[in-house]
């Protein structure tokens, strides 16, 4: 079981500003220092939520200005796109041969032309600016967008707001797609309420251990 090989760290913070905080801490210089993984291709955050100060739509503006500050950007909606920026596909796009889920990282915007190039997977392709809806950043993405994809580190917050995550077990899902290191924030009682929620409490077995002893 690829879990044996996961360092699963927990972290206690019960208000959602002091996670959010913890988290960029997280990103930005704590795991970096201790394990080497590089911030915006190594490190996933992952979260139940899309609103709220710890939904991805916060999580990902406050990611991008601690990882990626003050480069030229293009604003789109209520969102501003920026070289260097971590970028997810959330349409299937078959001129491009980009699908939904596809992560990319934007390599140029050409304010002349109205063009952002964007790599994925060291293939590099041209959107429009009025393409731009068919992307967002991916600082931070949804557990459900996770589904099928694996990440050398994931951090994952959890409250007891978030009772979709708890309520639909989505919490093996988030730590199972880290596949060397896994930073839980939240609460122990969130935590344990997904944990003896599931249907498949076998599973979590080695997750409770951990529990138990960080």
């Amino acid at each position: 079981d690829s879990d044996d090989k996961t360092d699963f760290n927990f972290i206690e913070q019960k208000e959602p500003e002091r996670v959010l905080q913890t988290i960029i801490e997280l990103v930005a210089r704590r795991i970096p220092a201790s394990f080497g993984f590089e911030p915006i291709h190594d490190i996933q955050v992952l979260t139940p939520m899309h609103k709220g100060i710890v939904g991805a739509e916060n999580l990902n503006s406050s990611l991008q200005n601690a990882l990626n500050p003050g480069e030229e950007s293009v604003s789109r909606g209520s969102s501003s796109f920026r070289i260097h920026d971590k970028v997810m596909q959330i349409k299937n796009n078959y001129d491009k041969l980009v699908f939904n889920g596809d992560i990319g990282r934007i390599e140029k915007v050409h304010p002349d032309s109205q063009t952002v190039l964007i790599s994925f997977d060291r293939r590099n392709i041209l959107y429009d600016f009025s393409e731009l809806n068919e992307i967002i950043l991916a600082y931070a993405i949804s557990v459900h967008k996770s589904q099928g994809s694996e990440y050398p580190a994931v951090v994952l917050p959890i409250l007891t707001q978030h009772y979709i995550l708890l309520q639909r077990n989505l919490i093996y899902t988030a730590v199972t797609r880290g596949k060397h290191l896994v930073v839980v924030v939240g609460t122990r009682k969130a935590l344990h309420m997904g944990i003896n929620n599931s249907k498949t409490k076998k599973r979590f077995t080695y997750l409770k251990q951990r529990l138990i002893n960080s």
